[in-house]
């Protein structure tokens, strides 16, 4: 709906265009607009100057690339989209009868001139989509004309500007710039301004009292602003608002039952802020209303009941609040609506049956909740549902679910991660559809059995994720077969036997032209749980998650295969705490885009193949606790890995005759003190062994002919004796701990 606040803006361009444009042709230009277009041209760089196409020569100027003219006078200039650089001559506020001035989407840079606004008929002013920088200049008396100001999109910064003498302006865009400061409501609606976008800006403070003269304003966007407080009253006094959009600030305050007073309220976004308490059950009123997003704040209190009277409504999105009790919306009175995202809360209850009455619906997350119950038959129904997320819930039926979901012909994603508390079968049979399905995740739900071959079906399966189940058996080879399938998770199951040779030939994971084809799904954000207590890890689209191959903790067996070399596209390999045997393939070299290579916890042999230093984009790599030997590699990525990558294999060394990780500390003390002795000078050997002698034969002497000194010098030797027994003994039991909680962590 955002995108149609645009058109008016465009339109009056168009028409002004058409209007004067029928005018322009063969009329010699007046000789102050030649030259002032000439001069515009000059402060251009000489291949914008070139794309232009204006000559000095030439002086029909009204024929030129972008230029209008009305009884020989210049009135429109459209230089938009042209790759332009650069920056605007003050020659141009010589054009005095310019009506549509538009140099969007180039690169002009620098600052527009002081002049500018001294153009008294000029109503139509578009810099978006520029490097433009500095203050806006902007005066008492600027602007006398002008009705649409668009700079959005630039590097403007300071106070906002704001137009005292332009009674006539219609719309704002500043949007998308580094203004900051306050918002100067009191200086916004001297003209019967009808939208004002200021997103994307670096504005603080509070919104003070103000809007409430903007009795004509229809839109008003502030997304991302970085504004704190609480929202102002007379903010609900506008009575013409349609569009109110908020989002991404730090507005604080509960939502005050005057929200009903904004009876032409089509589209409100306030979420990700900071509001606190219900939300009021005003909804009566707005009849009119088609979005609402109150996503990510800190709302509690039940879905408010007169949501139902919103029949145009086609969008609600209450993600990531506190919300709670049962869904008690009356879907049959909502045939439009699209969107209904409702995560992360404390809703509770069953799903409601009449979400049937929504055939339009196309995103349903009712995810992270306390929903229980089954999944309702009437969701055959849905028809057009393409995302459904119900993961986190205490549903029960796991079968019956999803005999119901088969019949979606459009599903292509299904997240159900920990929906199905108890422990049930993967099931077998009855289950021929979700030919559509994309994205798949069955995790953390308590299954046993086998992967069932229904699982063929999706030949457009692009993410599986069934990790962190009770599932067994081997791995059956048409998974490895479905082209498209980029993302697998099977990690923490009981599956057994040799991984199939066809995942060494998935088509998506060596040519990225498999995984591309199709187009994105729209965005939900998919929270996928790793483990039954910790942090999982979320991604926004599908298109975000790295190609993978994540196997671990299962029982599988046989050898690394070299067939693996030919996943080009593959971003984590990860095999870690299974059973497999043999060397590491030199092959896996050729796997240019890995970042993760687990193959910890297995019963690998043989060397670390120095040419995975080849692997520039690998930042984590894990071999420890194999039977590996040899030194380990040296240069590229193997220089920023941690000792605890290799720990556990006995005969593996840094390097020649440097430590290796099997070796015991007094080995290498020894060692330490070798190195050291073979490297004294031969004179220091002399040296030590004459004054050895020396000691000797003096010492055998006392003890030979004093007997008094020999009785003390033996007790002495005992005592030392003993008290070296008890230190060495301590230490051992030292080191032999710190060794066992090594292998084992």
């Amino acid at each position: 709906m955002g995108g149609y606040y645009w058109l008016f803006p465009c339109l009056l361009i168009c028409f002004l265009l058409h209007t004067h444009g029928s005018h322009s042709l063969n009329q010699t230009c007046n000789s102050t607009d030649l030259e002032a277009l000439l001069a515009f041209s000059s402060g251009l760089d000489r291949k914008g100057s070139r794309l232009v196409g204006w000559g000095p020569n030439d002086a029909a100027c009204c024929s030129w690339t972008g230029v209008s003219c009305d009884l020989g006078r210049v009135v429109g200039l459209d230089l938009s989209n042209k790759g332009l650089h650069g920056g605007i001559s003050s020659a141009i506020s010589l054009l005095d009868g310019l009506v549509t001035l538009n140099l969007s989407r180039n690169s002009l840079g620098g600052q527009p001139p002081e002049d500018l606004g001294r153009l008294a008929r000029m109503r139509i002013l578009d810099l978006s989509m520029n490097v433009l920088s500095g203050a806006f200049p902007t005066s008492e008396h600027g602007y006398p004309a002008i009705e649409v100001v668009n700079v959005s999109f630039n590097q403007f910064k300071g106070p906002h500007p704001v137009f005292p003498g332009a009674t006539n302006l219609m719309v704002l865009d500043i949007s998308s710039n580094a203004f900051s400061g306050g918002i100067n409501t009191t200086a916004l609606c001297v003209a019967p301004v009808k939208a004002l976008r200021f997103s994307g800006n670096e504005f603080t403070g509070e919104i003070r009292a103000g809007f409430g003269r903007c009795k004509m304003l229809t839109e008003l966007s502030v997304d991302g602003s970085g504004l704190t407080g609480k929202l102002p009253k007379d903010l609900y006094t506008i009575s013409e608002l349609r569009r109110l959009s908020l989002r991404e600030n730090q507005f604080s305050g509960s939502l005050g039952k005057d929200l009903g007073n904004l009876s032409q309220l089509m589209h409100i976004d306030l979420s990700y802020n900071m509001f606190s308490g219900v939300i009021p059950d005003v909804f009566g009123g707005l009849r009119r209303l088609e979005f609402l997003n109150l996503a990510t704040n800190f709302l509690t209190g039940t879905l408010p009941a007169s949501l139902s009277s919103c029949a145009m409504l086609r969008v609600i999105n209450l993600r990531n609040n506190s919300l709670s009790g049962k869904i008690a919306i009356d879907f049959s009175l909502l045939p439009r609506l699209n969107v209904l995202d409702a995560g992360i809360n404390k809703l509770s209850g069953p799903i409601p049956r009449d979400l049937m009455w929504c055939t339009k619906l196309r995103t349903l997350n009712l995810g992270r909740n306390l929903l229980d119950g089954e999944i309702p038959e009437s969701f055959k129904h849905l028809r057009s549902l393409l995302i459904l997320s119900l993961a986190q819930n205490g549903f029960t039926n796991l079968s019956s679910a999803l005999r119901v979901l088969q019949h979606l012909p459009k599903l292509t994603s299904l997240v159900l991660t920990r929906s199905f508390r108890g422990g049930q079968t993967m099931p077998m049979d009855s289950i021929s559809g979700f030919k559509s399905l994309q994205v798949l995740v069955l995790a953390n739900c308590a299954l046993s059995g086998m992967i069932q071959p229904w699982l063929e079906n999706s030949k457009n399966l692009r993410v599986l994720d069934i990790s962190w189940n009770k599932l067994s058996g081997p791995i059956p080879p048409w998974l490895g077969n479905l082209n498209n399938l980029f993302y697998i998770d099977l990690s923490n199951n009981s599956l057994s036997g040799e991984l199939p040779e066809s995942f060494t030939q998935m088509k998506s994971l060596i040519s990225s032209a498999y995984s591309s084809e199709h187009a994105s799904i729209e965005d939900l954000p998919l929270f996928i749980k790793k483990n039954p207590s910790g942090n999982g890890l979320q991604y926004n689209c599908v298109g975000s998650f790295p190609p993978s191959l994540i196997l671990s903790n299962n029982l599988l067996a046989g050898p690394v295969s070299p067939g693996f070399g030919h996943l080009v596209k593959l971003h984590v390999l990860n095999l870690s705490r299974n059973n497999f045997s043999g060397r590491i393939p030199d092959e896996l070299s050729n796997m240019s885009s890995l970042e993760v290579l687990n193959l910890a916890h297995n019963d690998l042999t043989g060397f670390i193949p120095s040419s995975l230093t080849k692997l520039t984009f690998l930042s984590k790599f894990d071999v420890s606790y194999n039977n590996l030997t040899g030194d380990i590699p040296t240069g590229g990525q193997f220089s920023t890995f941690t000792k605890e990558s290799f720990v556990g294999n006995a005969a593996l060394c840094f390097s020649q005759n440097g430590p290796c990780f099997g070796k015991a500390t007094f080995e290498e003390t020894e060692n330490d003190v070798t190195d050291t002795v073979s490297t004294m000078p031969a004179m220091t050997y002399i040296t030590a062994e004459a004054g050895f002698a020396f000691g000797l034969l003096t010492v055998c002497n006392i003890l030979f002919f004093a007997r008094a000194w020999r009785a003390a010098y033996f007790v002495a030797v005992d005592r030392f004796f003993d008290m070296l027994y008890v230190i060495i003994r301590v230490e051992v039991n030292k080191l032999r701990r710190k060794w066992e909680n090594k292998e084992h962590p």
